[in-house]
């Protein structure tokens, strides 16, 4: 890693990111109101949209500083709501989903959002309130429980500022031997305060010493942590989920490692104090393979480099490389600044197949993520991998810092530029791509909006074929399966997953004395047929 992060800039109502499933509005229910001629409500229509893909940020405590759980948030909003849809600003996906589907996308339908469009332009009605959806409950519980390390910063005061503050704190843990990173959650402090979360191992003492040098807890760093060597193993943004490693992959933990956070804090009129932590859970396999995060395609392998943008010039770059190995990459990360207009990669294997793996076509230096693939994609030895970047150092270009426009080159501080592609890869085989990271189309078949937040949920007999005793629980739960080879998952009221196991059978029992009360949904699928979903009450 050793350089600038995928950063976040100041938030404000409409720019928080969150990765909560995209939770598709049945079109018949968008179709049953326009031809009754009435206008959409928010009790019948809208509340589960907001509920969905809204909520996960813009609650109480949040980071979109302001709530979207109920109908009066939503009313007093509703003209920001609609013009953030219509624009596809909001929910926030600068991919390109037409190019390559990415897991975990945070889409609207076009549904979903002329349906918001004609809501506010009918007087945004409540409709009966008795038909609206349970609002979602935000909880601050791990999703890890009992997780094998656990790193906690010291408390910070993060001082009142007009400026970000990108500060660094490093967490000493015991691992005296070499192990395997399989899950890693970041549990922020002060959630209205913490705009993301980059995590780093550092096994050369150097944060340290950084450290050492400032008297307040931690020290300030804006690109990286200071540590050139430092290895990125995991991140959060407002409304992520843990990060979970395929399965047979993991994330080397080197042995007497520190980990090395680096918090983005937004500008604050008032003091406010933060402790941000971060639980890990480790492998038990003896055979792992070794999953890394690196630049494959940076500024060395340019083909009509350097990166040099002079003022007043548009400017497109590219790049290549060869991969030496047969090879599997599970996500990608491009990087650049706010000279940047477009970011573009795809891989040609041997023999000429096109490979598409993202296409930001409108590029957004407050929007930058490590995307991961719906399924892991295999790379032969001599596949070439590319990239193009397109760079708009005019006046024409709204997020350009300088006016006049200045020469900007390749460098570390906003005002310069990069061109990264981060990439999560391991040595693989062709099969790697039978893994399932997230295999929801965002088609008909999902259960509308978690099914009015789980409150209306269907009798269990649409589902037959799925059981689950008993119900409601309050420890272990029976599940009866409809086939014996597949993907249990385990939701709750947001569309978070909690719970990823291998169906190996036709009965599985899962423990869920680490839940809280609630309604949850259990989804069960094999890949080819319609998946089987069913409420789970816990007690």
């Amino acid at each position: 890693w050793g350089r600038r992060p995928w950063l976040l800039q100041a938030r404000d109502p409409f720019q928080q990111p969150h990765r909560m499933r995209t939770l598709a509005f049945p079109l018949l229910s968008v179709l049953s109101t326009s031809l009754m001629g009435q206008a959409p409500t928010w009790s019948d229509d809208v509340a589960c949209i907001v509920y969905s893909h809204c909520a996960g940020c813009h609650h109480d405590g949040g980071p979109g500083h302001f709530s979207l759980t109920g109908y009066a948030d939503a009313y007093w909003w509703r003209n920001e709501i609609r013009a953030a849809t219509q624009a596809r600003y909001m929910p926030p996906w600068p991919a390109d989903p037409e190019y390559r589907s990415l897991a975990h996308e945070r889409l609207l339908t076009q549904q979903e959002i002329d349906l918001i469009a004609a809501w506010v332009d009918g007087g945004a009605p409540q409709g009966n309130p008795q038909n609206a959806p349970q609002a979602p409950v935000f909880t601050e519980e791990a999703v890890i429980p009992d997780p094998d390390i656990t790193a906690v910063m010291e408390d910070f005061a993060i001082p009142a500022s007009t400026a970000d503050l990108y500060r660094c704190f490093v967490l000493p843990i015991e691992n005296p031997s070499d192990s395997w990173i399989t899950g890693l959650e970041v549990v922020p402090g002060n959630r209205a305060m913490v705009h993301h979360v980059l995590v780093f191992q550092d096994n050369t003492g150097q944060a340290q010493q950084l450290d050492a040098q400032d008297p307040a807890p931690g020290y300030t760093s804006f690109g990286g942590i200071g540590v050139p060597s430092a290895k990125l193993i995991g991140m959060w943004v407002p409304g992520s989920e843990p990060f979970f490693t395929p399965p047979g992959m993991g994330i080397r933990l080197h042995a007497g490692a520190d980990i090395v956070i680096q918090v983005h804090y937004p500008a604050t009129s008032d003091v406010q104090v933060d402790s941000t932590r971060v639980s890990i859970r480790l492998g038990t396999s003896p055979a792992m393979r070794e999953l890394s995060i690196d630049a494959i395609l940076h500024h060395g392998n340019m083909t009509d480099g350097p990166l040099v943008i002079p003022a007043n010039q548009v400017r497109t770059f590219h790049q290549e490389y060869t991969v030496p190995i047969s090879a599997t990459i599970t996500a990608i990360g491009p990087h650049g600044h706010l000279i940047c207009r477009s970011l573009k990669s795809w891989a040609v294997k041997p023999g000429g197949q096109v490979v598409p793996l993202i296409d930001i076509p409108q590029w957004d230096f407050r929007w930058q993520d490590l995307y991961a693939f719906r399924n892991p994609i295999h790379l032969p030895a001599g596949t070439v991998i590319h990239s193009e970047g397109t760079y708009d150092n005019t006046t024409a270009n709204p997020a350009n810092p300088s006016d006049p426009p200045q020469l900007v080159t390749a460098g570390e501080a906003t005002t310069d530029e990069m061109m990264l592609f981060f990439f999560a890869w391991t040595p693989g085989v062709p099969s790697d791509e039978a893994i399932v990271v997230d295999d929801d189309p965002h088609a008909p078949h999902h259960l509308d909006c978690m099914v009015d937040g789980l409150t209306g949920l269907p009798d269990d007999r649409h589902w037959p074929q799925l059981g689950v005793g008993p119900n409601p629980a309050a420890g272990r739960v029976r599940v009866d399966l409809p086939f014996e080879h597949g993907l249990l998952r385990l939701l709750d009221g947001s569309g978070r997953e909690l719970l990823r196991k291998r169906i190996t059978g036709e009965r599985m029992e899962l423990d869920v004395t680490a839940l809280a009360r609630g309604a949850y949904l259990l989804e069960a699928t094999d890949g080819r047929s319609a998946a089987r979903r069913i409420k789970l009450l816990l007690e």
